[in-house]
């Protein structure tokens, strides 16, 4: 649904030149809520701003519901009716609403109606309609100043749907909300997608939205996509930055004395009411030391990580241990396993066997 291919963008002033996006390859299915996470100057809201044209790329292209906007951008100095019509189908989200504050609420909804040239009857229902949906009909007649800031937001989504897009872009939509009200607009974000069918684009700086929101994610630095995938198949990847990030742990600081394997088990799906430490520890004769554990609902699926420590000499049964190991035993079971540190001194044939099935 929206695809972007070497897209670069490079801002030039007298005495130097900015990349803001460098060579980034992204790609968003249909119906699906795809977040992209940063910290700032990371080149997300450029990005955003590129995939709509409000920034026309330095070079690549950018394709949105199979059509090459670029190529459209390129055939005019200034934004053709084709472009146009494109633009028309991308609803966005602003962080600071951009609502005018001389209009109500049902005349800020009607604005991109009127600039469509839809007639003032078909723009008055259209804007009711909408309202109801974000759950506002009874303040049409309401300014922006008498809103909170949920209820900004909610005028702003409503706005963002009157052209019927099917792709609708969010830049920090949530980052100026209250936690509480943050959910409440995410809730009805899930809900419009799965609704109306809606793929939506998100910017953010908040783990917690791409956590409670998004099927997938990205991850940016310095204007390139360093990582990218949905949210399970990030969990289900050792070493991946955005799922130790999306599901912090806790026992991030080891102990001192620690000599053996520390590893951090990811447990999904049906995987999370398993016994299966406990089944190692039979299975092995060993102590094992838990150094942190959470679980949580992330991408609508429960997941839970376990940060470990195995034992420097797991016993007699290492001499021929099944599995693969205590690591392999984990990963026998479905589960996603992470080796934090290997174990610094001790028998070397477990050494040998923890770094062999790491390396598998």
């Amino acid at each position: 649904m929206i695809t972007t291919t070497d897209l670069t963008k490079v801002y030039r002033t007298k005495d130097r030149e900015v990349t803001a996006l460098d060579g980034v390859n992204l790609h968003v299915r249909e119906g699906e809520i795809h977040g992209v996470i940063g910290q700032s100057g990371a080149g997300k809201s450029s990005l955003i701003r590129c995939v709509n044209l409000l920034e026309k790329p330095t070079s690549g292209t950018v394709t949105v519901a199979g059509q090459d906007l670029t190529a459209l951008a390129q055939s005019s100095p200034r934004p053709s009716r084709a472009l146009r019509a494109a633009r028309s189908r991308i609803g966005m989200i602003f962080q600071h609403f951009n609502l005018l504050s001389s209009r109500t609420v049902q005349a800020n909804v009607e604005l991109p109606l009127e600039i469509l040239g839809v007639t003032r009857a078909e723009r008055r229902r259209k804007a009711r309609d909408l309202l109801d949906v974000v759950g506002l009909a009874d303040r049409a007649r309401a300014y922006p100043a008498q809103l909170s800031g949920g209820q900004k937001q909610r005028v702003g989504i409503a706005r963002a749907l009157a052209g019927d897009p099917t792709v609708l872009l969010s830049d920090e939509a949530t980052s100026a909300l209250d936690p509480e009200t943050t959910r409440s607009v995410l809730q009805l974000l899930r809900d419009l997608s799965q609704q109306l069918g809606l793929t939506v684009l998100l910017i953010t700086h908040e783990m917690d939205v791409v956590k409670s929101v998004c099927d997938s994610a990205s991850l940016m630095r310095g204007g390139r996509l360093v990582e990218s995938g949905t949210l399970p198949e990030l969990l289900a990847t050792p070493g991946s930055e955005l799922a130790a990030a999306l599901f912090p742990v806790g026992g991030e600081q080891l102990p001192a004395a620690t000599h053996g394997t520390v590893v951090d088990v990811t447990f999904q799906g049906e995987a999370t009411g398993q016994p299966v430490i406990s089944q190692l520890a039979r299975t092995y004769d060993i102590d094992i030391s838990i150094l942190g554990a959470a679980m949580d609902t992330v991408g609508g699926r429960q997941t839970g990580r376990l940060r470990i420590e195995l034992p420097e000499e797991p016993g007699d049964r290492a001499a021929d241990p099944p599995h693969g190991g205590p690591i392999g035993f984990l990963r026998a079971q479905g589960l996603t396993v992470d080796v934090v540190t290997a174990p610094g001194a001790g028998r070397p044939g477990f050494a040998r066997e923890q770094e062999e099935v790491t390396a598998r």
